[in-house]
């Protein structure tokens, strides 16, 4: 029998073999096509585990930096005025990395810019093979180990000798320990080649092919599935319009998770939950998550982990980050996106108001010591006795004011405070106040997005459906019932026959007195659909509430965000 020598690129070629080229750019916005222009070039050239080269130009955009990205990456208009242009730079760049493959975090971002100025300078573009470093974590890693991919998080993570700080040699630097990191974590499983990188995630094992059965008796109808391992324990939870289509495409190529693949081994059987609408089971998979917390979930396992900015009811009240929402006639605002974001917030009150910052429980009459922050005249100082109850109450009314209604007080505060930092050109101090800011409009706003529906005893809303209207039930901003009318049907005693099955629901205390922000969230968008109609009930959005504030700060935080490339 001849033997048949197999092709280089049937065998694999070896990651320990292959010349890779690890780029970042800086530049003076998120789009080349909306024109934003290159900044600086850094490159490490590496194989084998060794660094072979480098390669490092600042370029000159012929136009100015705009401020907020001298803040984010360091390079000023000054550094950039002698620095070769694009058209000089460019070439060089593409015959350093030629034969390599091109490696960067959050490639789109980087090989976006680099085709668009070869397509510019009329320059062919040489068909690198590139590798995406926040892909390949996202496929590596579990949310256990890294809370995201950015990266400065995997820098951190996997020990990387160099930090990221936005300029570009140096984020290339740390995103080679990235990459070499990510290799390490895939030898292990067999992942020795490049082919292999690209593609490990869309292999099918046999054991997890023949496991396709397990979807066979799922009915073609919207719901939530639930699989499950030996002892009857959920494993995953999720939802879909098709509950047979969705859970049969876990057996084939079409998924390419790997902790789905591990998942899928230790299954044993789906169990599904068919609703009467796609929003009954988003609801539902929201619960059964927060309920259940199924390992292999990434979102909403934990509700009861997000935090709260809590203004308290007490002779001398203060403010404070909690986990819970107490019947204590408190003020909330929240939830935020992490401890971090609420803590800013909570610097940012402070620091426009001059309410007590200490914990200690204080008698209407005290005479204990003042703080430092009183001494500097930061805070009233109920604490011995310098400030009576009415004037204190005042303090206290514009913090709730801003809390919960109108924060235009605290929004010209510190824009005051900003514009004081730009002109002295502390920027990065400016954007850190700025930040603040934008995190504490946003918990604001959304609290009373979600007292628009929390407050609402009852809501009854249509949606056109295929099959005639899908008709919700919605008390105190959680699900109560949900169906779907057909066509021909009188509505009012359907609509009577729905409301006598749906879940009683009472009022609670608090900004989500009866569901997740989560599921109430979910509700509001929905509300928000086009066609919708409302049967029964009503609500509104108030007018003077901090949404309105928001937009040029969010917009100024999309623009550093799309420039930091998250993973």
């Amino acid at each position: 029998m001849e033997v048949v020598q197999a092709s280089f690129d049937e065998l694999g070629r070896p990651l320990v073999d292959t010349t890779f080229c690890v780029v970042d750019l800086e530049t003076t916005g998120g789009s080349a096509a909306k024109g934003s222009k290159i900044t600086e070039f850094g490159a490490v050239k590496i194989r084998g585990g060794e660094v072979v080269g480098e390669f490092q130009s600042l370029v000159n955009p012929d136009e100015t930096i705009p401020a907020y990205i001298t803040v984010l990456t360091g390079i000023t208009n000054q550094m950039v005025i002698g620095a070769p242009r694009i058209a000089e730079v460019l070439p060089s760049f593409l015959e350093f990395a030629r034969g390599s493959v091109l490696v960067a975090h959050n490639a789109p971002f980087d090989v976006g810019f680099l085709k668009h100025f070869s397509r510019e300078l009329g320059i062919p573009w040489p068909g690198f093979e590139t590798l995406d470093t926040a892909i390949l974590a996202r496929r590596v890693l579990s949310r256990e180990e890294v809370p995201n991919c950015k990266l400065a998080t995997l820098a951190a993570k996997f020990s990387a000798t160099t930090t990221p700080n936005h300029r570009a040699l140096s984020d290339a630097r740390a995103t080679v320990d990235v990459l070499h990191g990510l290799f390490e974590r895939l030898g292990p499983l067999g992942v020795t080649t490049l082919e292999e990188v690209s593609t490990y995630t869309a292999k099918v094992k046999p054991e997890q092919r023949r496991k396709r059965h397990l979807a066979e008796h799922l009915p073609e109808a919207p719901g939530v599935y639930l699989f499950r391992d030996a002892r009857d324990e959920i494993l995953y939870v999720g939802t879909s319009r098709n509950l047979r289509a969705r859970t049969r495409s876990y057996f084939t190529k079409a998924e390419t998770r790997t902790r789905m693949g591990e998942m899928i081994m230790l299954a044993q059987r789906i169990e599904g939950i068919v609703c009467a609408t796609a929003l009954e089971a988003q609801v539902r998979e929201l619960r059964l998550i927060g309920k259940h917390r199924p390992p292999y979930n990434r979102r909403s396992r934990f509700p009861d982990r997000l935090s709260w900015l809590k203004l308290t009811r007490e002779p001398w009240p203060r403010l404070s980050i909690v986990r819970k929402i107490l019947d204590d006639d408190a003020d909330y605002i929240g939830p935020f996106r992490g401890r971090a974001a609420a803590e800013g917030a909570l610097t940012a009150l402070h620091d426009s108001f001059r309410i007590r910052q200490c914990t200690t429980k204080l008698a209407k009459k005290s005479h204990i010591s003042p703080c430092a922050l009183a001494e500097m005249g930061h805070c009233l100082s109920p604490c011995d006795g310098s400030v009576d109850l009415p004037t204190y109450a005042a303090e206290v009314a514009h913090v709730r004011h801003a809390m919960t209604g109108d924060p235009e007080e605290l929004v010209i505060a510190i824009r005051a405070r900003m514009l004081d930092l730009a002109r002295t050109e502390r920027f990065e101090d400016a954007a850190i106040w700025r930040d603040r800011l934008t995190g504490f409009l946003r918990a604001v706003a959304r609290t009373q997005r979600l007292r628009e529906l929390t407050g609402t005893p009852e809501l009854v809303a249509a949606a056109p459906h295929p099959e005639g209207w899908e008709i919700h039930v919605i008390r105190f901003g959680r699900l109560a019932a949900a169906g779907v009318m057909p066509r021909g049907t009188h509505p009012i005693g359907w609509v009577d026959a729905l409301l006598a099955t749906a879940e009683t629901v009472e009022p609670g205390f608090g900004p989500i007195p009866a569901a997740t922000a989560e599921e109430t969230e979910t509700l509001l968008r929905w509300l928000d659909s086009p066609g919708l109609r409302m049967v029964r009930g009503s609500w509104h959005t108030p007018l003077g509430g901090a949404a309105r504030h928001l937009s040029p700060f969010e917009d100024a935080s999309a623009s550093w965000q799309g420039l930091q490339r998250p993973g």
